[in-house]
């Protein structure tokens, strides 16, 4: 367990977003699992950290929730994505997408820019 990394700022949204669109709804452990299987298990999720975060995107409109009753006839609240949250997923992704382009630039040099 203390190999395992902390998610970095500014990527949980994204993640939840995505596991959401990925597994269709899902409640909060489902999400944390997936996030953590999806990472190869190298990641460690704080419930501290994701509770918030889903409080966050669902105040921001970009998830919705509902009561359900879980795989072990447990109640808990079904997170699904909104057509905010698709957008703001295909905005966020594209983002990520440029900065690790960025930083691919810096750790493999192909020639130098001069």
């Amino acid at each position: 367990m203390g190999d395992k990394a902390d998610v970095w700022q500014g990527t949980l949204a994204l993640m939840v977003l995505k596991t959401i669109e990925m597994m269709g709804p899902q409640h909060g452990y489902g999400i944390a699992r997936r996030i953590e299987q999806t990472s190869g298990n190298l990641l460690s999720l704080n419930y501290g950290t994701l509770y918030p975060a889903l409080l966050k995107l669902e105040q921001e409109g970009s998830i919705a929730s509902e009561w359900g009753l879980s795989e072990n006839n447990r109640k808990a609240k079904f997170y699904k994505l909104t057509r905010t949250g698709r957008r703001q997923l295909e905005k966020e992704a594209k983002a990520w997408e440029q900065t690790t382009a960025i930083l691919e630039r810096f750790l493999s040099p192909k020639e130098d820019p001069a």
